[in-house]
């Protein structure tokens, strides 16, 4: 079995639907017989994997996310499904095009994900669709991502756990944000990091959705 196959039912889900099935288009015929071991919320039970992406497509958060992609990170899957979470736009990752998905749990089925090659491609990215590139990253001149206002139209960039964003990631970026810590720990790991600067953002912008 595959890594996507394992995480596909690696949810207690549910069971084959009793009959006579629910009408619809967006209902999965297969899934109906056999049962739903997906990690989705109520909602989306026995639905088609296209049908779930349209309805997600009507409701989507503007937020972008983006990943420099230098290192093979581990924690890009993590950062994938967060996003999914949350509901964004869109994840760019930039760099390599191969990342480690392991930590998705197949959640980038669910999103749109562009590649870029390079810096340069993200950037010409963000000036074609007016979007504002924030930085997440505790270096100097941040400033605390509490207490900065972040735009609608953003696109939280995110570096390689380690080395943090490159110098020409960061010429990108209209402003540079961090989280504020309390502890010894001179930074947080980057899943855990981007789970709170969407959070962050969704403070501002985002409604309240109930998914269940």
């Amino acid at each position: 079995m595959s890594e996507d196959e394992v995480a596909a039912v690696a949810g207690p889900g549910v069971g084959p639907h009793p009959e006579p099935w629910p009408d619809g288009a967006h209902y999965d015929p297969e899934l109906l017989a056999g049962g739903d071991h997906r990690n989705v919320v109520d909602r989306y039970r026995y639905w088609r994997l296209e049908a779930v992406v349209a309805d997600l497509d009507t409701r989507r958060h503007p937020l972008r996310v983006a990943i420099q992609n230098w290192e093979h990170d581990f924690n890009i899957g993590s950062m994938v499904r967060t996003a999914n979470a949350f509901n964004v736009a869109g994840v760019h990752i930039v760099g390599r095009r191969r990342w480690n998905r392991r930590g998705a749990m197949v959640t980038d089925r669910y999103l749109h994900v562009e590649h870029h090659p390079d810096v340069a491609d993200f950037g010409a990215w963000l000036q074609t669709h007016d979007y504002v590139a924030v930085g997440v990253d505790n270096l100097p001149g941040s400033t605390p991502i509490e207490t900065t206002p972040l735009p609608e139209r953003a696109c939280l960039v995110f570096g390689s756990e380690g080395p943090g964003l490159t110098e020409e990631m960061l010429a990108v970026c209209r402003s540079l944000v961090a989280i504020t810590q309390y502890g010894s720990t001179r930074s947080l790991n980057a899943g855990a990091a981007a789970a709170i600067a969407m959070f962050a953002w969704t403070t501002r912008w985002g409604p309240v959705v109930n998914n269940g």
